[in-house]
């Protein structure tokens, strides 16, 4: 098997796995019963949210825990009080959860996935209240200038005080794809909440967190005990908790030779795949693109049967986002950066983990070339 999906999935990190073994059975109490072994569990738990907070640069009061991404997104919209911006390109749960939430208004991107500033500028108007600009793409890998984005969200929040307008203006952004791969730090990005998500770093799927500023004020989606700040009621999801952590920290420890790792074989399979007799077009900007990313189109060529074709080899890539894919939609984040149906339908999304190898890369960019000559052999 060739797997080069894992912007879609992840294998749970053995040590991660390791730690969370003991929670399963013998660690199996309940956080908010009184005893002294269920007291452990608490402990245990609370030290896990603070090894999370940390690699953001935040404490573990900071954080909600959540049953994934999806469920942080939702939770984080429920500060937006009236208007909402964000970015044509993001997940499909932050055009739903914006959608459902307020108003919205999309910002454009250029054709690499990169925000348009003078159009974010102009769309900055008084009544919005709530902006969600993803800190890197999950299907281009585009890496946004968050930075950036908040010292004009600043700028816009001193002229609101100074002119008495009372509407707040909070920024979100989704990091499922960043954490892992960046060294995140929620006050150098200029954030008010951030979402992660364990599925994407090796840790267990079903868990996520959202970092909040101390000024935010959201509503529950669930209701019940009042765990998690009274945010997210239920029995807390230990062991899920506690494999985040172990994976989260694992996977900053190895950020810059994972890196290294994934831009030699990148670029390895951009040469590779050059070969082919259809031209293929890469996507995104490599200078601000996460390293473990390769999408790339064939136009002409459809994309599906390329996958179904790489399936019988036991090659597993995606043609974008899993959860768009599995409906058979056009990707909207591929539609707004500006590409013809031709090269939407002829786009592979590529991406690489740390199992990937050098012989795996050359052995599934030989089968996609062959594939793609044979398809445009049988078109042509």
């Amino acid at each position: 098997m060739i797997y080069l999906d894992y912007a879609a999935a992840t294998p749970v990190n053995t040590k991660a796995k390791q730690a969370m073994m003991p929670f399963f059975s013998e660690q199996f109490f309940n956080p908010s019963a009184p005893y002294l072994p269920a007291k452990h569990v608490r402990a245990a738990y609370a030290e896990a949210k603070d090894t999370l907070a940390h690699l953001i640069g935040a404490k573990g009061a900071d954080l909600v825990i959540t049953a994934g991404a999806t469920e942080s997104i939702n939770l984080a919209f429920t500060a937006c009080q009236g208007h909402a911006l964000i970015l044509a390109t993001e997940h499909p749960a932050v055009q739903a959860a914006a959608t459902a939430a307020a108003e919205v208004t999309e910002i454009k991107a250029d054709r690499t996935g990169r925000i348009d500033l003078v159009d974010f500028r102009t769309k900055l108007t008084p009544e919005i209240s709530f902006i969600s600009i993803a800190l890197a793409n999950g299907e281009l890998g585009t890496i946004q200038p968050l930075a950036e984005i908040s010292a004009i969200i600043n700028t816009e929040r001193q002229r609101r005080l100074a002119a008495g307008e009372q509407t707040p203006l909070f920024f979100h952004s989704d990091a499922s794809q960043a954490l892992g791969l960046m060294d995140l730090s929620v006050a150098r990005l200029g954030v008010d909440l951030l979402t992660l998500n364990s599925a994407k770093v090796y840790g267990p799927k079903g868990v996520g967190a959202l970092y909040l500023s101390h000024d935010v004020r959201l509503k529950p989606l669930i209701h019940g005990g009042g765990q998690e700040l009274g945010l997210r009621s239920g029995t807390e999801n230990v062991p899920g908790v506690v494999g985040f952590a172990v994976a989260a920290s694992e996977a900053k420890a190895h950020i810059s030779s994972h890196r290294k790792q994934y831009q030699k074989l990148v670029a390895l399979l951009r040469t590779e795949l050059a070969k082919s007799p259809v031209e293929p077009i890469f996507l995104g900007d490599l200078k601000h693109q996460l390293a473990n990313f390769c999408p790339v189109s064939f136009p002409g060529i459809d994309a599906e049967r390329l996958i179904y074709r790489l399936e019988e080899q036991e090659i597993y890539l995606s043609t974008g986002a899993a959860c768009a894919a599995s409906k058979g939609q056009p990707s909207r984040a591929l539609t707004a950066i500006g590409l013809t149906d031709a090269e939407i339908a002829g786009s592979l999304r590529i991406t690489l983990g740390t199992q990937t190898t050098e012989a795996d890369i050359k052995a599934a960019a030989t089968a996609i070339v062959h594939v793609v000559k044979e398809e445009y052999d049988r078109q042509n």
